[in-house]
């Protein structure tokens, strides 16, 4: 295969051509590393929460992102909603099989920059600033 040629299904087998914008892996890899799919996918991935639970246990995300985003993920098989027939209803999200194969490599990401953090004491941005080598900007740098 040449250097930064797409894979086609003859080369790569069961592959997709993950380059190409109609390629459906490329969407669901999306939904996974969108700004709240990653989220979602390490809350659950050791119990099963009710919507609003995951809501609390995700800080900043809105009902409305939230639920874009499960919905998404539910039509990916990676999240299962369970809805109990009460009044109101009782919905529970959890972790496929497929989804918790898919986060373990989120979490162990995680968990290696949580492990950093805590070694290191202040981010890598703290340290650049109190060294004088970058200062933190509110504003966004021209292109």
């Amino acid at each position: 295969m040449r250097e930064g040629a797409q894979l086609t299904q003859a080369e790569a087998g069961n592959r997709y051509e993950v380059f190409h914008t109609d390629c459906p892996a490329r969407d669901m890899v999306d939904h996974v590393t969108s700004r709240w799919g990653i989220w979602v996918l390490i809350s659950l991935r050791s119990t099963d929460l009710r919507f609003y639970e995951l809501r609390d246990s995700i800080r900043g995300i809105s009902e409305k992102m939230l639920a874009q985003t499960l919905r998404a993920l539910v039509q990916d098989e990676l999240v299962w909603r369970k809805v109990e027939p009460t009044t109101p209803p009782q919905v529970t999200y959890g972790l496929t099989e497929f989804g918790q194969d898919v986060g373990a490599p989120l979490t162990d990401l995680f968990d290696r920059i949580t492990q950093r953090l805590a070694a290191g004491g202040a981010s890598a941005t703290e340290r650049l600033s109190a060294t004088g080598q970058a200062k933190p900007s509110s504003t966004p740098t021209p292109a």
